[in-house]
């Protein structure tokens, strides 16, 4: 299936539901093995097309670096951020994260903005198990489909199942819709019992979970697993 065409079934397959599918299907016409969609510089999970791109977006919130935190892209301003060999300089930049995707198989990271006008709102993260670049028509279908998905995110809502505390809205259908609650959640909590602010209290879950090798959303949920009942 084309791009184009993919595309145009957009909206066709978010209305049945069937947002993994389509993201595999745009991951093959993109030439990668998976791609992830996110909120607000990896804050949010929202699609995914399999567990190694999720797996991916949790590394890079957790660890708070990788292209996809890069809030200005570097050299790239607002433009892709594209990684065809994370053996390469990333490892300078990005250590810890490099280190997490390449025990995951990982040998390069494409990420475009889904923006809207100037104002970043999330990000497209592709990946390939070998490194090597992207063609010219594949790095311009990148930005096409970003840009599609523009309007969606925008509009995007938790569903009725996750606003009522559940973290999967929709399961087998690949939306994530506040795959991240419970870390926010209990960011707030740490905040509370340490009087500090809730970006450290995040950072000090973070440093938590690189230190233990768990998951972030694990940790929080040991934080919250001890709250008094």
């Amino acid at each position: 299936m084309s791009v184009r065409e993919l595309l145009v079934g957009l909206e066709r397959a978010v209305e049945a539901g069937e947002h993994r599918l389509w993201a595999v299907r745009c991951a093959h016409a993109l030439g990668l093995e998976g791609i992830a969609v996110s909120l607000r510089w990896g804050s949010e999970l929202v699609w995914f097309s399999d567990e190694i791109s999720a797996r991916l977006e949790d590394a890079q919130f957790t660890l708070g670096q990788g292209p996809g935190m890069e809030k200005e892209f570097g050299k790239f301003g607002q433009g892709p951020c594209h990684v065809p060999d994370l053996g390469s300089y990333a490892g300078e930049r990005w250590p810890q994260f490099v280190a997490a995707a390449r025990a995951l198989g990982v040998g390069a990271l494409f990420v475009w903005p889904i923006r809207s006008g100037t104002v970043r709102c999330g990000t497209l993260t592709g990946y390939r198990g070998s490194p090597g670049p992207l063609t010219a028509r594949q790095e311009a279908d990148g930005l096409r489909v970003a840009d599609a998905l523009t309007g969606r995110l925008l509009a995007w809502r938790p569903g009725e199942e996750a606003a009522a505390g559940g973290v999967d809205g929709a399961g087998e259908a690949g939306v994530v819709e506040l795959h991240r609650a419970e870390v926010h959640q209990a960011t707030g909590v740490l905040s509370y019992q340490l009087g500090v602010p809730m970006e450290e209290a995040l950072v000090r879950m973070r440093a938590r979970a690189f230190a233990s090798g768990l998951p972030l959303t694990e940790v929080a949920r040991e934080i919250l697993r001890a709250l008094p009942s």
